[in-house]
């Protein structure tokens, strides 16, 4: 599983806790598999501080943490796409990544939350006498900066057998984690795509991707660990009473535990001429292959959809066709998400770039060319044509279960598989997780909502394992997401329908955070350019914690325990001004977002100790009373 932390203790305490000696002269010449010396003195770091620091000579990084007292040292960068973890968001136990919001445990480097599937190498500490903190690290693991934890060998005689249903996120951490937890018996996972697990997000995102560089695993990983995968051989039945699923080759495949994650089906609207060549939706790797091979200096593009899918898409496809443009049926692109003042914003981040938006308005029509067979045009709700050689169809997706409609599963409506806090379903041995799973949210209460979001996915596919292998463990999920849209990062993390939205900060400048309230709490966040405040945030829901508007409107960075460099009191107020975030700005978006002034004539009192700190007053009262007037 890794070495062991050491903890602030004397150093011969240290050494006797890792089961380390104190090494000789000739042990030290000889021990070349290791990097050792001295980081810092434990007086340099505060509790709560993680510190990036450099150890041995060949460049080797190293963070170090203190918390309650005691020190540990892991590996530098979020195991996932590598961000360094120093500038993440420190909470109980563990540091979570500010991009993608995976987490880390702090003592052992275990990866805790998702994406990602690899831990962090944790390192030895001892403190001398003096104060020095000495630390001993592998060196493969000081270059790699990632591990996989211990797995277990598969046995023959072991009588038990696994089958996963499914072949994305939740399906590749529940193989990986039901052999870290002492499964020995036989793993199949089945998958209707004719690849591997690969990393789905970036089918729209990075649409010239190849599929070797998306998998998540090799087959030799697999192989080696002796987890069977089928591909391209869907499940087409289940028989729950003789515990049976069955492929589309005519298998029958018995199990033991099912663990079902078959994801969404993108979907296609029903308008005529849906049928007609170089159409495409973005769900699976063949999707994007597709598009990436239309894609030429004399094609129009036209995207339906304003969501995650179709911005994506059409951010790629903009500067690489002769025209991009986004038809959607809402007033703003992302505002069921973001809401509509940020998405106005990205929407004109977007026409610069040279997008065009046709909003309120959807396709009526697929229109052919005289061959009846490849697209030329398309008509819109309200008459208009476009020129379209190809449309780009981004409007959601319907749940993979067709398949388990004629079984004793308790399927919802929309085709969802409702679950326990421990992912199973009402039939005993047969759990569900990812897209498909109608399971309680704990961020949310336990409320129970199907939430399609990657880093999820991988999780759900970590508590089913622990759950398979008796070992019992609630769901603790804080739904976390993002995207990259013109180099700009957005976060958010949270879940439910918003009744309010505060913004703090500049949308103009796109370095800002945003608070969506329901029912006097805040239920989520996002923000662009200020990580690692929604991390933060995450951190605070995980922790069982609540957030109220009315503390945010006395305090709006009060709860912070790991805010942006340029948010702390040592800012300057010329830093703050520049960034978008001097007081004057911050008061501005309050008053345009919330234009009752008595209600933020409170927050401007209650927030004198954040003017102290910009140095601002004399702008404040100015501003205060023109907010009274």
């Amino acid at each position: 599983m890794g070495a062991k932390c050491g903890k602030t203790f004397s150093p011969s305490k240290a050494q006797k806790q890792s089961g380390e000696k104190s090494p000789t002269k000739s042990s030290k010449s000889m021990d070349l598999d290791y990097v050792e010396g001295v980081v810092c003195n434990e007086n340099d770091i505060k509790d709560n501080e993680m510190k990036l620091l450099p150890l041995g000579e060949d460049g080797g990084k190293i963070l170090l943490i203190k918390q309650d007292g005691e020190l540990h040292a892991v590996g530098t960068k979020c195991s996932h796409y590598g961000a360094l973890l120093s500038t993440g968001a420190l909470g109980q136990g563990r540091v979570r990544c500010p991009w993608h919001g995976a987490c880390f445990n702090i003592k052992t480097g275990d990866i805790e939350d998702y994406p990602g599937l690899d831990s962090l190498p944790c390192y030895n500490v001892s403190v001398s006498n003096n104060g020095d903190v000495k630390v001993r690290a592998k060196r493969k693991e000081l270059e790699t900066n990632k591990r996989t934890k211990q797995m277990v060998a598969f046995k023959a005689e072991s009588a038990k057998t696994v089958v996963i249903v499914g072949g994305g996120p939740a399906g590749a951490t529940c193989a990986e984690t039901l052999r870290q937890e002492g499964f020995t018996g036989r793993i199949v996972m089945v998958c209707k795509e004719s690849a591997l697990p690969y990393d789905r997000p970036k089918v729209s995102k990075v649409i010239d991707g190849t599929i070797d560089k998306l998998l998540l695993r090799s087959q030799l990983f697999y192989d080696e660990h002796n987890i069977e995968t089928l591909l391209g051989n869907p499940a087409i039945g289940l028989d729950t009473n003789r515990k049976i699923v069955k492929l589309s080759t005519n298998e029958d495949l018995a199990y033991d535990h099912l663990f079902i994650a078959t994801g969404g089906v993108a979907r296609w609207p029903d308008v005529p001429g849906v049928d007609l060549a170089n159409i495409f939706v973005m769900r699976e790797f063949t999707d994007s292959a597709a598009v990436y091979a239309q894609i030429g200096s004399e094609k129009h593009v036209v995207v339906l959809g304003l969501g995650f899918v179709g911005m994506e898409a059409a951010a790629y496809c903009v500067g690489k066709c002769a025209s991009v443009t986004v038809v959607g049926r809402d007033s703003a692109p992302f505002k069921a998400v973001y809401g509509e003042e940020i998405g106005l914003r990205i929407k004109q981040e977007f026409e610069q770039k040279g997008v065009r938006f046709i909003l309120d308005n959807t396709i009526a029509r697929f229109i052919p060319k005289d061959d009846g067979k490849t697209l030329n045009q398309v008509e819109l709700k309200d008459g208009t044509y476009l020129e379209c050689d190809m449309a780009i169809l981004g409007i959601g997706c319907t749940f993979s279960t067709d398949w388990l409609k004629e079984t004793q599963l308790q399927l919802r409506p929309d085709g969802t598989i409702a679950t326990d806090k421990y992912l199973q379903t009402n039939v005993e041995n047969i759990y569900a997780g990812g897209d498909i799973a109608y399971a309680p949210v704990f961020s949310s209460k336990d409320l129970p909502a199907a939430i399609g979001h990657y880093g999820l996915a991988h999780y759900h596919g970590k508590i089913a394992a622990l759950n398979i292998c008796g070992k019992e463990t609630p769901l603790r999920a804080v739904p976390f997401f993002w995207t990259m849209l013109f180099g700009k990062s957005y976060r958010y993390a949270g879940h439910g329908r918003p009744t309010g939205i505060k913004i703090l900060g500049s949308l103009e400048n796109f370095k800002f955070f945003a608070y969506y309230f329901k029912a006097g709490k805040v239920i989520a966040m996002s923000s662009v350019g200020r990580d690692p405040i929604v991390a933060d945030f995450a951190n605070l829901l995980y922790q069982g914690r609540e957030l109220t508007e009315e503390e945010v409107e006395n305090d709006p960075f009060g709860w912070m325990t790991n805010k942006p460099k340029d948010l702390l009191p040592a800012a300057s107020a010329s830093e703050n001004k520049s960034n978008g975030l001097g007081l004057g700005n911050l008061l501005r978006r309050n008053y345009h977002t919330h234009p009752i002034v008595p209600q933020n004539v409170r927050q401007i009192k209650n927030s004198i100790s954040h003017v102290r700190h910009v140095k601002q007053i004399s702008t404040y009262f100015r501003m205060t009373k023109i907010l009274v007037l």
